[in-house]
């Protein structure tokens, strides 16, 4: 009888509620309002981008699980067609294209930054400390998939890549982790206390 409830403890904690599938949705569509926002600099082929601050939002605010999904769900809309991906661009020709690693480096950031996010034990600046740091590295996994990605796509170097679709980026992209990380975990906190969203994961 133990092991029966508790199966179904398990079975209720790995579906996903109405609530958790609404939130996931609605990040997706911030990342489909965030994405295409972009601003091309002379440097670089790669444009700057809201996408990275939108990914690090969904994934402070939802976890690994729910953070990734709408990842996931934000780069098969785009593949499907939709405008959604930088400059207003879609299609499997962008998301192959030389800077379709960043794209697909969203993935993992979104777990990574998520698992750094939802850690239990932890509240207040240790959870926001935490959850940017989980946001740095997976900007690091995102950074090594995308410059290889480019090189491999536009012919050029490592290094050369790296200075193309790296270096420019940086500061830029520290200063949304920092945002991402205080106001994600805020919004986290308070949906876990209203009841409308799952903390456990």
């Amino acid at each position: 009888m133990m092991n029966r409830a508790q199966d179904r403890i398990q079975v209720k904690r790995n579906r996903l509620t109405v609530y958790e599938m609404t939130l996931t949705g609605l990040m997706a569509a911030v990342l489909c309002v965030l994405g295409p926002v972009s601003l091309v600099i002379g440097v670089s082929p790669v444009p700057i981008s809201l996408g990275t601050l939108a990914v690090c939002l969904a994934a402070a605010v939802l976890g690994p699980r729910l953070g990734t999904l709408s990842c996931l769900l934000y780069l098969l809309l785009g593949l499907a067609g939709l405008p959604v991906f930088t400059g207003y661009t879609g299609g499997a020709g962008k998301l192959m294209g030389p800077t379709g690693g960043y794209l697909i480096g969203y993935l993992p950031l979104a777990l990574i930054a998520g698992f750094a996010a939802a850690r239990p034990g932890r509240g207040g600046w240790r959870r926001q400390a935490a959850a940017a740091a989980g946001m740095a590295l997976g900007t690091l996994v995102l950074y090594l998939f995308g410059t290889l990605w480019l090189a491999y796509g536009s012919g050029m170097g490592f290094y050369e890549a790296l200075w193309a679709g790296v270096i420019p980026f940086i500061p830029g992209d520290l200063v949304k982790m920092a945002a991402a990380a205080l106001l994600g975990t805020t919004l986290r906190a308070r949906l876990i206390r209203a009841g409308l969203l799952d903390g456990t994961h």
